[in-house]
C-alpha cells in the first residue's frame, strides 16, 4: 500500500488541504520529508527545485539558518502556554513601529480567521451589514467569503460550498476584480449599508492579476466617499511585495489589513490591524468578540519576528527577489515569443504567474479562459524534470532569496522543454 492509499483511509482526500490533492492535475500528490534553502527533497529522496515556498512566506527560503536556531532555543522554553508572552508584544511592537498603516495589531492563528474577524470587525465598527469583495479573490474559508464567483451584479451571495447556508453569504457581495464602474453601481445601489470592501490588493488565487493603474486608488476614494472601510487581504503580499506590501508599493493606505503565515515565516499564524480607533472595537476593549488560545503562540513569534527583523535589516533582500523574479519572467516571455506558445505572463515583484493563453489575464473571467488541460501535462513534465510549481493553472510561481541565476537558468531549460512536450 502507497502513503497516499493509506492517506485517503484516515485522511479525506488523502490531504489536509485541497491544494495538495494535486486532483487539478490528475496526478496523486507527493508527499515531502525535507527542505533546504531553494529545494525540496520527497520521502524516496527526489530533489525539487521549489517555486511554491509554502505558498508563498518563505521570501528567505526553506530552513534559514538563524530562524531555525531561534525556534530551537524557544522550543527549550515551552511549545505553548496559553497566557501572554513577551514575545507576542515584541511582534505587535515591531509591526506597528515599522508598517505606517497599523497602529493597533491583533494575532490570531490563520489567513482565514485573520479575514474573518476583519470583517466582523469592520461591522461592528461602522453599523452596516454588507461586505464587498472580488471575483477569483480568495480570502480564506469563513462561511461569509465562500461565495460563487460571477454570481452576478447586486446580487445576493450564493454559496460556493456545501455546508454553507445562503443567510451566511446573502450580505457578501462579488464583483469583476479591475472593474470601478461596476464597483460605483453597487454603491449607489446600496447606498451607505456597506461595512467594507476587501480584496487581494494583487490578486493571487487566480493567478497573479495586477490592479490596473486607477482600480486601487479608486477603491480608496469610493470607501471614503461612502464611509465604508477598505481592507487589504495581504497574506500573499504582505512583507513580499515590499516591507510594508501592497500598500507601501502601491501608496495606498487601507483601514485594515490581514496577514497569515508570512509573519510567522511559514509558521502557523495570522494577524489583522489597522487603525486606532477601529481596532479598539476588538475585544476585551470594545464589543466585537474574537479570541484564540493559540494566538501569539511563542514559536511562531519566534519564527515570524526573526524573518521580519532579517528582511528590515537588510532590505537588499527585495532587490535581490525582484531581480531574480525580473529575470525568470521576462527571459519566460522570450521563450513564449520565439517557440510561438499560447502562453500569458503575469509578475510583479517576486510573484507571477504563466496562464494558458494567449488572452491579456486582467480578472477572473479572463484567467478562466486558460487551458487547464495543458497547464496539468506542464504540471506533470515540470515535475519529472525536478521543479515543483504549483498543482493548479491559478495559483502564483514564489521567489525566494535562496533562487540564484544557475537556478533559474536550469528552470528555464526546463520549462521550454516541458512546454515544447505539450504543443
Amino acid at each position: 500500500m502507497s502513503i497516499f492509499d493509506t492517506a485517503n483511509k484516515y485522511i479525506p482526500g488523502g490531504v489536509n488541504s485541497p491544494v495538495r490533492a494535486f486532483k487539478a492535475v490528475d496526478l496523486e500528490p507527493i508527499f515531502i520529508e525535507k527542505a533546504n534553502k531553494s529545494y525540496l527533497y520527497d520521502i524516496n529522496g527526489k530533489e525539487y527545485i521549489d517555486y511554491v515556498c509554502s505558498w508563498g512566506p518563505l521570501i528567505l527560503g526553506h530552513n534559514n539558518e538563524e530562524i531555525k536556531q531561534n525556534v530551537i532555543k524557544a522550543c527549550e522554553n515551552g511549545l505553548s502556554y496559553g497566557t501572554a508572552t513577551k514575545l507576542e508584544v515584541d511582534m505587535a511592537q515591531f509591526i506597528c513601529e515599522n508598517i505606517t498603516h497599523i497602529e493597533k495589531i491583533r494575532m490570531v492563528n490563520s489567513g482565514t480567521e485573520a479575514v474573518m474577524s476583519a470583517i466582523r470587525l469592520a461591522r461592528g465598527y461602522t453599523g452596516k451589514d454588507k461586505v464587498v469583495k472580488f471575483d477569483g479573490c480568495y480570502h480564506g474559508h469563513s462561511d461569509s467569503m465562500l461565495i460563487q464567483a460571477g454570481s452576478g451584479l447586486m446580487t445576493e451571495g450564493i454559496p460556493d460550498s456545501s455546508g454553507v447556508t445562503k443567510s451566511c453569504t446573502m450580505d457578501t457581495i462579488s464583483i469583476p476584480y479591475n472593474n470601478l464602474d461596476i464597483l460605483e453601481e453597487v454603491f449607489k445601489k446600496h447606498s451607505y449599508n456597506i461595512a467594507c470592501v476587501i480584496l487581494e490588493p494583487v490578486a493571487a488565487n487566480m493567478g497573479v492579476v495586477l490592479p490596473n493603474d486607477a482600480f486601487l486608488k479608486g477603491l480608496r476614494q469610493l470607501c471614503d466617499t461612502y464611509k465604508s472601510l477598505l481592507i487589504f487581504d495581504e497574506v500573499i503580499t504582505g512583507f513580499r511585495l515590499s516591507f510594508g506590501g501592497a500598500s507601501e508599493y502601491f501608496g495606498i493606505t487601507p483601514d485594515l489589513v490581514t496577514y497569515g503565515k508570512i509573519i510567522g515565516a511559514g509558521m502557523p499564524v495570522g494577524a489583522y490591524g489597522g487603525k486606532k480607533e477601529i481596532m479598539d472595537m476588538v475585544a476585551p476593549n470594545g464589543a466585537v468578540y474574537q479570541a484564540g488560545t493559540l494566538s501569539g503562540n511563542p514559536i511562531a513569534m519566534t519564527a515570524g519576528l526573526t524573518q521580519l527583523k532579517i528582511l528590515k535589516e537588510n532590505e537588499s533582500i527585495y532587490s535581490n527577489i525582484n531581480n531574480m523574479s525580473k529575470y525568470l519572467f521576462e527571459n519566460l516571455k522570450y521563450i513564449i515569443k520565439r517557440n510561438n506558445f499560447d502562453c500569458t505572463i503575469n509578475y510583479i515583484g517576486s510573484l507571477g504567474s504563466i496562464f494558458f493563453t494567449r488572452e491579456k489575464v486582467f480578472d477572473y473571467m479572463s484567467a478562466k479562459k486558460s487551458d487547464t488541460k495543458k497547464y496539468a501535462k506542464y504540471f506533470k513534465n515540470m515535475l519529472d524534470k525536478g521543479v515543483y510549481i504549483a498543482p493548479a493553472q491559478f495559483e502564483a510561481i514564489f521567489i525566494s532569496n535562496e533562487h540564484n541565476k544557475e537556478i533559474i537558468d536550469k528552470t528555464l531549460n526546463i520549462i521550454e522543454d516541458s512546454i515544447k512536450n505539450i504543443i
